[in-house]
């Protein structure tokens, strides 16, 4: 029976290489000269930090560009909040990845919801779809693609 998998993944190289060239572009910037601003990758997310908002946004900005020229889709980026430490203002970035149970609810009942000839089902951090022909699993898909989601998905391990 053909089926597919939807899922929400990162390459984090990718994401360690768009870092890489966000903090050259910093260093290149004449705005940013003799101006204590930072970015900074750990396990759990980025962390950007600036002397001042503006340009903290500006910093944000970078990483969106850099973001976007490696293919690394920014939905994936998720404000953690605000901190400030001493003349330095600091913000975090979670990286999401994988589907959260709400959300692969919200999924399959979309997918319920337009009377597909297909059947979802959760399966940890992924949605498995599967049907009997191959154009209801590609009318799944460009349903979901269609729809505004704040995940950015993939698909994959599309089998016949």
């Amino acid at each position: 029976m053909p089926s597919f998998d939807i899922v929400s993944e990162i390459d984090m190289h990718e994401v360690t290489n768009a870092v890489d060239q966000a903090k050259r572009e910093l260093g290149n910037r004449w705005d940013f000269k003799n101006v204590e601003a930072d970015i900074e990758q750990d396990d759990k997310g980025i962390t950007l930090s600036a002397e001042q908002d503006f340009q903290l946004e500006q910093l944000q900005d970078i990483l969106r560009m850099t973001f976007a020229k490696r293919n690394i889709d920014s939905r994936s980026l998720a404000e953690d909040g605000d901190s400030k430490a001493g003349k330095l203002v600091k913000q975090h970035f979670t990286l999401r990845q994988g589907i959260e149970t709400d959300m692969a609810k919200k999924i399959v009942k979309m997918i319920k919801d337009a009377k597909l000839k297909v059947q979802a089902s959760i399966q940890g951090d992924k949605v498995r779809v599967t049907g009997k022909k191959r154009d209801d699993l590609q009318t799944a898909i460009a349903l979901l693609k269609e729809a505004d989601l704040e995940l950015p998905l993939q698909y994959n391990n599309f089998r016949d």
